[in-house]
């Protein structure tokens, strides 16, 4: 008998962002489990196949192997290093149909479960490719290479609580690695266990010292912890190490907008969107800061790429008209958010939108239908109760606006319009006692937000959305 041969043949597993995780692949000639009818010539010619495998040579691998097989189809492990030669030409149909004779012909053998595992992963059948690395654990609990498979599968599935303590025992196994380091820290960020994560990250960085995506997610622990300037820091290391990192761009985007530097922020929003114009998010912040800043110019610009780009996503077509209403283009508002409608009938925002639109455009009757659809949808929607009130007051139905209006100021009491628009109402309803006190708190208000210190983009993402909601009485 000879020894038993193990190598591994490295496929590709999508890790987080940028970074790819090898899943190692056995294969065994298995020569020390031949059972005692196999030749002594079957055994050599076995070990000679995997020998040939090693080298390259899969056609001289295969030939051999059919000969084994020729002469005796029964046997499991030939039919094992044939599915590895299939395997590795990319006939995976053919290489499956070998790895699952070789299972029926030997149920006890790891090393075909172990492979065909590793061929159902990278062909995207994830629930099949768990079913065979669990059934190796369950003959051999201590399996490094179905352990660490295995919890590469969990952990790409989601499923980080089940993928941690695998990925752990698979380092205690001896595959200890930058890439299980790095995955393990991943699967412990997305539990919230983040001194563990980082732990984990700054173990990998001390067998990669060069890899970015690990100082990406330790910006995101000190993010998450509230250490800001620290984030920016490691997010700073992340793309020195690679200029082309999306994610983190926009990260330090966000670290400049939460400091209020938001005009500093627009250069890694930007270079984050034109390094992956596939993250709708990106857009949105970027046009949602430039709305901010009061140049809805640029954010139009941005939001009509958007739209090309996501025709089908609500958001989209809702941020464009966001951004014609911020550049009094009511008519392109109007466009968008019913096509926003479309797509997401009951998109509370965009009918409460679409209602200030149509008032803007002295078509109150729609505009009184519109915003009453939306407050039946959300009764605590601010903007959807104001500017009905407002319709109201215009409308001269004094009383009809006066509880509307006063639900409002529950919801915002300290917005200076719909105390003006309460004094309207009450004045008119000759209720002077009442006027008067709203008025001076109006008065008062609206002072105080004239004195308020502002910061650069100093808004809050409602505030955004509505421009001139609150400005104008």
């Amino acid at each position: 008998m000879t020894k038993a041969m193990k190598f591994w043949i490295s496929t590709l597993m999508p890790g987080a962002f940028v970074l790819t995780l090898s899943i190692a692949s056995e294969i065994s000639s298995q020569t020390s489990n031949l059972v005692g009818q196999q030749t002594a010539s079957v055994a050599t010619d076995l070990k000679n196949a995997a020998g040939l495998i090693q080298s390259g040579k899969s056609n001289e691998a295969e030939a051999l192997l059919r000969r084994v097989i020729s002469m005796t189809p029964t046997n499991a492990d030939a039919h094992n290093l044939l599915g590895i030669v299939l395997d590795q030409r990319g006939q995976t149909a053919l290489a499956e149909r070998e790895y699952r004779t070789a299972i029926r012909l030997n149920p006890r053998g790891v090393s075909a479960r172990a492979n065909l595992g590793v061929l159902l992963a990278r062909t995207n059948h994830s629930v099949e490719a768990i079913q065979a690395f669990e059934a190796v654990l369950q003959i051999a609990p201590d399996h490094p290479q179905a352990t660490l498979n295995l919890g590469l599968q969990y952990a790409a599935g989601g499923a980080d609580a089940r993928a941690v303590p695998l990925l752990q025992k698979a380092m205690l196994l001896g595959l200890d690695s930058y890439d299980v380091r790095y995955r393990l820290g991943v699967s412990l960020f997305n539990l919230k266990r983040l001194d563990e994560s980082a732990t984990s990250f700054q173990s990998a960085l001390a067998m990669a010292a060069s890899a970015p995506d690990p100082y990406y997610y330790l910006g995101l622990i000190a993010w998450d912890k509230g250490q800001q300037s620290q984030a920016a820091n490691w997010w700073e290391h992340a793309v020195a190490l690679r200029p082309e990192f999306p994610a983190a761009h926009f990260m330090l985007g966000e670290a400049l907008r939460k400091n209020h530097q938001v005009t500093g922020s627009i250069e890694f929003y930007k270079r984050a969107l034109e390094q992956d114009p596939t993250n709708f998010a990106y857009y949105a912040r970027l046009g949602g800061v430039y709305i901010s800043l009061g140049q809805p110019a640029p954010a139009l610009e941005v939001f009509r790429r958007g739209v090309q780009r996501f025709p089908k996503i609500p958001e989209a077509h809702y941020f464009l008209g966001i951004a014609a209403r911020a550049a009094a283009n009511y008519e392109l508002a109007e466009t968008e958010l019913r096509e926003s409608l479309s797509l997401e009938a009951d998109n509370v925002n965009a009918l409460a939108q679409l209602g200030f639109i149509l008032l803007e455009r002295d078509r109150v009757a729609e505009a009184e239908l519109t915003l009453r659809r939306a407050i039946s949808i959300n009764g605590k929607h601010f903007y959807a109760n104001y500017d009905l009130g407002r319709l109201l007051v215009k409308s001269r139905r004094y009383a009809e606006a006066l509880p509307i209006l006063e639900h409002a100021v529950t919801l915002k009491p300290n917005n200076p319009g719909v105390h003006y628009q309460i004094f309207m109402a009450l004045s008119r309803l000759k209720r002077k006692d009442e006027a008067d006190r709203e008025l001076a708190v109006f008065k008062q208000l609206d002072e105080a937000r004239k004195a308020r210190p502002r910061t650069e983009g100093d808004t809050d993402d409602d505030e955004a959305q509505n421009p001139s909601s609150t400005s104008q009485p």
